[in-house]
């Protein structure tokens, strides 16, 4: 706008100083700029027209560490070129996608790829394509909207832990029993001669024709059992920064678990003590596993519930047979005491404890002063004497550790 009342504050004098002095060179001046100022203005209104173009997500799910591929294609239909287009997507990435400034000769097409890598969880949005396109005086300037805006979900990186299983539970599925179950269920172990009260849709009809007489199928319990995950994700507990924090740490080890359980097909269940408690009940199979991704993409470590808060609430969701697992940068005993109670109950627990001090030194932010650092290593050995008094499993993960090596050790 200001480069416009520029312009004409320009022109109008020039005109006036021309038509005051009668200068031939000043009209001409007038007329050149006239020429100019037209030919921009054809130039930029016909910089769009005949023009089509169109951009392609590969994906709208991914997880942190893979690339985003976007295809983009630009084609000129008519005979006029187009000396300059910039064509861009806003977006709220954390990286941004690039954008191209080209020009398009009559009748040609050009198609590109952006890969763009995704390098924070979250949920995020990529804008329509923008075009735009102007004169080189830059008097003028048009723009154009394509397409529609995309939402694309990052969820948390997920570790390979190849030598590491969920304990099993003591309880009829967990292993194999002598006894069968009057039940239909996947797990058919052996046939026997049919007996009156037998349903027909459990006659095995090869082994009836090999045997001459009829034979039924007996099945056994689904040797699985459900797992329960806790995430701590209280604020005053969380260290370190970025990428190396206990926040990031704590959702990758719960991405991680939780997606060997589901390919172990195990009931899952997630609360989560963030900005607001979170609780996805226990379920199994692929779309448990997508609401577990989706959910663990969208928490922050800016939560105000205590993990002793949450493990008080979940308790009347853990039933016989189950696994607690709680993930927490969290030194505080208190909670101990609860997950011990809990084997009395038939309920096995497992605990991934961050350590937070090691978080807060990669991050730069060490302890204040000795005595400071002596209370907090003070604390870590109460916790980890604390559970081994109640002979809780328990896995430490540090600063730079692998947490696949540490889950396997």
């Amino acid at each position: 706008m200001l480069r416009r009342l520029e312009l004409l504050l320009v022109a109008g004098v020039l005109l006036l100083a021309a038509f005051s002095t009668g200068l031939a060179f000043l009209f001409y001046l007038v007329y050149l700029g006239l020429l100019a100022v037209g030919g921009s203005y054809v130039l930029t209104r016909l910089g769009l027209t005949d023009l089509e173009a169109g951009y392609a997500v590969d994906r709208l799910h991914a997880h942190v560490g893979e690339e985003l591929r976007t295809t983009y294609t630009l084609r000129n239909t008519s005979r006029i070129p187009k000396p300059w287009l910039e064509v861009h997507n806003p977006t709220d990435l954390p990286v941004a996608v690039p954008g191209r400034a080209m020009s398009l000769g009559p009748a040609s097409e050009r198609a590109w790829v952006a890969r763009i890598p995704l390098t924070r969880r979250g949920t995020y949005r990529i804008e329509p394509l923008q075009i735009r396109t102007g004169d080189p005086f830059g008097f003028f300037e048009a723009g154009a909207t394509v397409g529609h805006a995309v939402a694309l979900v990052v969820y948390p990186r997920v570790e390979a832990l190849p030598r590491w299983r969920l304990p099993a539970a003591n309880i009829e599925g967990s292993h194999s029993a002598p006894e069968r179950t009057l039940q239909t269920t996947p797990l058919a172990t052996t046939v026997r001669p049919y007996a009156p009260g037998d349903s027909f849709n459990r006659i095995h009809w090869k082994t009836t024709a090999r045997f001459g007489e009829i034979q039924v199928k007996e099945f056994d319990l689904e040797q699985t059992a459900d797992a329960w995950i806790f995430l701590d994700l209280d604020r005053p507990v969380q260290a370190g920064v970025g990428d190396e924090s206990t926040v990031e740490v704590a959702v990758r080890a719960a991405a991680s678990i939780a997606g060997r359980a589901v390919g172990e097909n195990r009931a899952v269940g997630l609360t989560a003590t963030g900005h607001r408690t979170v609780v996805l009940p226990a379920d199994r199979g692929p779309r448990q596993h997508q609401k577990i991704m989706q959910l663990l993409a969208a928490v922050e470590g800016d939560g105000e519930t205590s993990l002793v808060e949450a493990l008080l609430t979940g308790l009347p969701r853990l039933r016989r047979g189950m696994t607690a697992v709680v993930i927490t940068p969290s030194v505080d005993r208190s909670w101990v005491r609860l997950l011990a109670a809990l084997r009395g109950r038939g309920v096995a627990c497992l605990v991934v404890a961050l350590d937070a001090a090691s978080y807060a030194r990669a991050a730069g932010a060490g302890e204040a002063d000795p005595a400071t650092a002596e209370l907090a290593s003070q604390e870590r050995r109460a916790l980890h004497h604390a559970l081994a008094e109640y002979d809780l499993p328990s896995y430490t993960v540090r600063a730079g550790d692998r947490l696949g090596a540490v889950l396997a050790s």
